[in-house]
């Protein structure tokens, strides 16, 4: 497993580092920590350059070796928590094959980037958490990320919690590949014992309105149906070690989600990026968007790997 970290040394973080020991995570794997410098990456001074002749060329060279110089700075900066996170997380999986990485690029562009070149399986980012204001708006820099990567992108926030306590997760199902995909990404994880999951689907009106012709072509009922997938999806990860059960509720898949996370006090929600148009709908890509920006704590947005081009 191809891990990508991005790290700027915030709490936001740091508590994403804390939160990777409660992730589910191979005890082999590669992780790259990556520190992005938003700085315009600047081509090194060069001594074949004519010295500036006038005043306005002496300020215009003054005005590049100082952004020069900055950006340097900048980058050493990166590289030096980089190189702080990566002795951390080594520390913390050791059995990891651990490196550190600094470029110059716009921070989001950056982690796309290094996630589309190295192939990386899963981009963890910090997010806000704490207050109903602060957890309204992703950062800037993770809401990029989330929307603008094609792979699947963990949204980390740490919690207070004993390290060896048992893993409390919530997934979304719809019966979608996406959702299909997050299942799946659980059952494959490796979780403390005694972890648990509730899987959990959620009827609006919209929703059944639009499920009428996917129950007619099947002669079934909306029950059976959806009694039929989250089981379905349950003993999958039953059958991986896991306690599960089934939560079915109606209402708004936002608000079922997050009140379904806040009341158990869950550790993290899992989604597929995006759901189906009839029955099996559930998470479209808003649904998605507004759980890993209000949720306290972290959350999973699911993508199956992209294709390798050529």
């Amino acid at each position: 497993m191809k891990i990508l970290i991005a790290y700027d040394g915030s709490d936001c973080a740091e508590a994403a580092l804390d939160d990777l020991q409660r992730a589910g995570l191979p005890r082999e794997a590669e992780a790259v920590i990556l520190s992005v410098a938003d700085v315009y990456p600047l081509p090194p001074s060069s001594q074949e350059e004519k010295p500036p002749q006038t005043a306005f060329e002496r300020q215009i060279a003054a005005a590049r070796e100082k952004a020069r110089t900055h950006a340097t700075q900048a980058l050493d900066k990166a590289r030096a928590l980089a190189a702080q996170a990566s002795t951390r997380v080594q520390a913390s999986f050791p059995g990891w094959r651990v490196s550190a990485e600094a470029c110059a690029d716009s921070p989001a562009w950056g982690i796309i980037k290094k996630a589309d070149d190295w192939d990386a399986d899963l981009i963890v980012v910090g997010a806000h958490s704490g207050s109903a204001v602060s957890r309204m708006l992703l950062g800037s820099v993770s809401q990029k990320v989330l929307h603008e990567s094609g792979r699947t992108v963990r949204i980390a926030r740490g919690r207070v919690v004993e390290p060896t306590a048992p893993v409390r997760l919530i997934v979304g199902v719809d019966g979608s590949p996406d959702a299909d995909t997050a299942i799946g990404t659980i059952a494959e994880r490796v979780w403390r014992p005694g972890s648990e999951v509730r899987v959990v689907v959620v009827l609006d009106a919209t929703l059944l309105a639009a499920a009428l012709d996917w129950i007619s072509e099947r002669q079934t009922t909306i029950p059976t149906a959806v009694q039929t997938m989250v089981e379905a999806a349950a003993e999958k990860l039953r059958a991986a070690g896991l306690s599960a059960n089934v939560v079915s509720r109606e209402g708004d898949p936002k608000h079922v989600l997050l009140e379904e996370a806040e009341r158990w006090d869950a550790d993290a929600i899992f989604l597929g990026a995006h759901g189906l148009r009839r029955l099996e709908r559930l998470l479209l890509g808003s649904v998605a968007t507004a759980v890993a920006a209000r949720a306290m704590c972290s959350v999973e947005i699911v993508r199956g790997k992209p294709e390798k081009r050529g």
